[in-house]
């Protein structure tokens, strides 16, 4: 490798190492444009699965419905189908007397029309005979017998046209809106698509995301610690981040400080996923290899474009992003709480967006700062915090103990990233700041 210029403690690097150092932070707004951006030429196209295995997934297009609904007039309970007009003048003390010409049940049509002076025994559900435009409950009625022995029933109180009937329509109209592309299938919407006769649904694919972790130190999540070494904690917690995104992950275990096999190894992912994930390697030490490759990639020694190699936020900054071999690649920190920041704010947002979701962004609220956060940052600060709903309807954000990002101990509690503005103060108690809610 060419060597450059010898740094104060008279080690020489090269110019890939000194490009680690030269690196532009961009806006953490900027920066989830420029990955949502990338996500949307990467959505995966859709597929058919059966509405029983719908739940959790994106639709790819909108759904409307297949009919009126209700298809047909339909009583709101148990009573009696009835003209109005028959009943106009009702009370306990002079009810009205009326002929029981049918019974509907659920399921079932009326063989007769309720004319003047008669009335149909109707069950909750059961369309509406034709003739009637109201329903009594059955607890507002006594069962009669008329001279000739036929089967009557007594209307205890007055009703107006329409009660207690769910017109035709009512909720929807043919061809009504019932779901937007990119909504995520809950089981209300399973019952609703059920009702419209959508057997199989139309969904986006599933992302299939590879993850790595890099770092020599790393060992398997079920082997002994050595001395120097630390178990690959991030891999599985990025995968459990994936797969709440509605995507699948496939751990690819760790990689070693050695570029060449960290080239290797990511071009044989993209052979198979359509989005890769790594965490660690990206800051500015000697063994950062992914600081490394995007370093490589900036200068044209090997493909791949560059979206952005820093952030202006803490922690996390060294975060990365670029397209490489057409699939988006982005490396986070391997620090457990600014890995756990990185994907909420880059890789959750890109996962969205490839499953067709328009607002692929966290949500945020305000809330007040319960404790002040006063250590200084020139770049805006994410803080792990639990989220406290007020009696008085006020939103309070409780910063985290243990909350450097090294620190795995608060990543659990976390309800919210309160955002702290960049400066020499940090927040104050009980300031009004923007807090970014997770899922």
């Amino acid at each position: 490798m060419e060597q450059a210029n010898s740094t104060g403690a008279g080690r020489t690097i090269g110019r890939e190492g000194a490009g680690r150092f030269n690196r532009q932070a961009v806006k953490v707004s900027e920066a989830q444009e420029r990955v949502l951006a990338a996500a949307a030429e990467l959505q995966l196209g859709s597929e058919l699965v059966p509405l029983r295995a719908s739940g959790g997934r994106r639709l790819a297009r909108a759904l409307v419905a297949t009919s009126d609904w209700p298809p047909f007039a339909r009583s709101g309970l148990d009573g009696y189908a009835v003209r109005a007009a028959d009943i106009a003048e009702a009370s306990p003390g002079q009810p009205a007397t009326l002929r029981v010409v049918d019974t509907v049940a659920a399921g079932g049509l009326a063989l007769a029309a309720v004319e003047k002076g008669t009335a149909a025994r109707i069950m909750t559900g059961a369309a509406v005979p034709v003739g009637a435009d109201a329903v009594v409950m059955l607890e507002q009625t006594a069962e009669a017998m008329l001279a000739d022995g036929s089967a009557a029933v007594l209307i205890k109180h007055a009703g107006a046209a329409g009660q207690h009937i769910a017109p035709q329509g009512e909720e929807f109209r043919l061809g009504g809106a019932l779901a937007a592309p990119g909504t995520l299938v809950r089981p209300g919407h399973i019952a609703l698509l059920g009702t419209f006769g959508y057997a199989e649904v139309p969904v986006c694919k599933r992302p299939r995301v590879a993850v790595f972790a890099t770092g020599s130190e790393l060992l398997p999540v079920a082997a002994p610690l050595a001395p120097g070494q630390i178990r690959d904690s991030n891999s599985c917690m990025v995968a459990a981040m994936i797969e709440q995104s509605g995507a699948e992950p496939i751990l690819c275990g760790p990689l070693p400080d050695e570029r060449a096999a960290v080239e290797e190894a990511l071009a044989q992912a993209a052979a198979h996923a359509d989005l890769i994930v790594t965490t660690g390697g990206v800051s500015v030490g000697d063994f950062d290899v992914m600081s490394d490759l995007f370093s490589s990639m900036k200068q044209g020694r090997i493909q791949g474009q560059v979206l952005f190699d820093r952030v202006a936020m803490r922690p996390g900054s060294p975060t990365s992003t670029a397209v490489v071999n057409g699939r988006l690649l982005i490396a986070l920190s391997g620090n457990p709480g600014a890995c756990f920041v990185g994907f909420e704010l880059f890789a959750r947002p890109a996962l969205l967006r490839m499953q067709g979701v328009e607002a692929a962004l966290p949500r945020t609220v305000m809330a007040q700062l319960l404790t002040a956060v006063d250590k200084p940052s020139p770049h805006e600060r994410y803080v792990r915090s639990r989220l406290l709903y007020q009696a008085d309807g006020r939103l309070l954000a409780d910063p985290l103990a243990f909350s450097k990002s090294s620190m795995m101990a608060s990543i659990a509690d976390a309800e919210g990233l309160a955002v702290i503005p960049s400066g020499s103060r940090g927040a104050d108690a009980g300031e009004l700041i923007k807090v970014i809610l997770l899922p």
